[in-house]
Parts: structure tokens; C-alpha cells; sequence
């Protein structure tokens, strides 16, 4: 009559100590108090009434960092926040040797964060993130070691600086455009001149380059609709046309006069020639 009770309170004894662990969770397991193994992940059996245990997570977490004011090195102050993403690599150390694991790893972000700002100033702060990232996370995860978390990434997500320094900032920054401006406009204006030095050069040796250009331009100009050109003809030009024409006239005159023997005809077209 008493067996079937009997077995009855075993089975249900044994049934309330089986438990079951996902596969992102471990059970920290204590035996009278004592720390007795971690289980996990799956179904698993505790002794009832001796031994029970504590969960944890162990996939990422990620962690917020208030806004919070902090001064730089060169003594700016400036309001930042900030993200933190950790993961329990070792479930036993989390629990034992720290009594609540994310306050803790928060309030140590926190204070490393601000020490780190401190230590740069304004100019770092706000364009070699990626080190000072690099830097926060190292030193938290040094500190949180010992309790088996592991820091994966701090990132800074915003930082806030003064009204008065944004605007010093802007006309710095304006400043710094209009002196690139400047170096540009010179560099142009010294590469302009050195290639009038060598077309000036190359004029001079050979002159007639120069008339080539200038027909090049009446060409140009002839172009447009509506324009009037201006033609200006070198004096070389000028003087080799009347000579010609004097040449000419003086054939003509002679061809008018009396005849002449042939031979003397001859030669005194190869005189007037000549002297063309």
C-alpha cells in the first residue's frame, strides 16, 4: 500500500531537479554553498534541496553610456555618450567574484571614459575616435578581466561641444579653406608662367610661329557673328609688297620702250629679277 507512495515522492523528486539550459545560457551550479560546476546548455539534473544554480547569458550584451560632461586636456568641456558591447566568457567568475556583473562593468565605463577624454584634447577627440575607441575599450576589458567579461567594442557615439567653440571652430575651418584656395590660385597662376616663358622662347627661335598665331586668332575672332576684324600686317610683309610692286611697273616700262635685242632683253630681265 505504501510502495506505490513511495515511488510516487521519488518521481517527483527526481522529476523537480531535472533542468534544461539554452544553447546561449549556462547554470552556475552551488552544492550546500559550494561552487559546484557550470551545466549547460541542454536538459541537466540537480540533486533537489542540495544543490541549485544561476543562469546567465552569456551571448553579447550592449550597454548604453549616459551623457555625461567631461573636460579634454587642453580644459574644454564637452558632454559625451557612449555604447559598450560585452559577453560573460566565464560564467562562474561573473557570478563569484563580482555581486552584480553589469552594474559593475557600467560604472567602470563610465569613469574610463572620462579619463581617457581627459587625456586628449579637443582636436583628438573629435578625429581619432578610432584610437580613443581602441584605448577605452583595452583599459575596461583589462579591468573587467578578472571577472570574466570580455569587452568587444566601445564606441563613442556623439560628443557635444560648446556653442563658442563651434563658431571658433567654423571660421577656423573657413580659414583654413580659403588659404588652400589661395595655395591653389598661386600654384595655378607660377604653372601659367612657366609655360609663357617657354612659348616666348620658342617665338624666338622660330618668328614665324608667331604670324601662324596670329592668324590662328583672326580665325577665332572671324568666327562670331556680328564682329569687325582689325588685320594687322607685319612690315616685313609691307615693304616685300612694294618692292614687288616696283618690280612689276619696271617690266612693264621696259616692255613699252623700243625694242631690244633679245640677248639684252634677257639680261636686263634677270637684272630687274634680281634685284626683286
Amino acid at each position: 500500500m505504501y510502495i506505490p507512495i513511495i515511488f510516487l515522492i521519488m518521481f517527483v523528486i527526481v522529476l523537480s531537479g531535472i533542468r534544461i539550459a539554452q544553447e546561449y545560457e549556462r547554470g552556475i551550479v552551488f552544492r550546500l554553498g559550494r561552487f559546484s560546476g557550470v551545466k549547460g546548455p541542454g536538459l541537466y539534473w540537480l540533486i533537489p534541496l542540495i544543490e541549485w544554480q544561476f543562469k546567465i547569458d552569456i551571448r553579447t550584451n550592449t550597454m548604453a553610456l549616459e551623457q555625461q560632461e567631461t573636460i579634454t586636456k587642453d580644459s574644454v568641456t564637452i558632454r559625451v555618450d557612449a555604447a559598450l558591447w560585452y559577453k560573460v566568457v566565464d560564467p562562474a567568475r561573473a557570478i563569484i567574484n563580482i555581486s552584480n556583473y553589469r552594474t559593475a562593468v557600467h560604472q567602470i565605463a563610465q569613469s574610463s571614459l572620462r579619463n581617457v577624454i581627459g587625456q586628449h584634447p579637443l582636436d583628438e577627440v573629435l578625429k581619432e575616435r578610432d584610437k580613443i575607441n581602441a584605448q577605452l575599450r583595452s583599459i575596461v576589458d583589462s579591468s573587467t578581466a578578472s571577472w570574466g567579461i570580455k569587452v568587444e567594442m566601445v564606441e563613442m557615439k556623439e560628443v557635444e561641444i560648446p556653442a563658442g567653440m563651434q563658431r571658433a571652430m567654423a571660421r577656423e575651418a573657413e580659414a583654413v579653406r580659403e588659404k588652400r584656395a589661395r595655395i591653389i590660385k598661386a600654384e595655378a597662376e607660377f604653372e601659367a608662367s612657366e609655360k609663357l616663358a617657354l612659348a616666348s622662347q620658342q617665338v624666338a627661335q622660330f618668328p614665324g610661329a608667331l604670324e601662324l598665331r596670329r592668324m590662328q586668332m583672326v580665325s577665332e575672332v572671324g568666327a562670331e557673328n556680328n564682329s569687325t576684324t582689325i588685320i594687322l600686317m607685319p612690315s616685313d610683309f609691307i615693304s616685300a609688297a612694294q618692292g614687288a610692286t616696283k618690280a612689276l611697273d619696271g617690266i612693264g616700262n621696259l616692255l613699252r620702250s623700243k625694242p631690244f635685242a633679245e640677248p639684252r632683253l634677257e639680261e636686263q630681265k634677270e637684272t630687274l629679277l634680281k634685284n626683286f
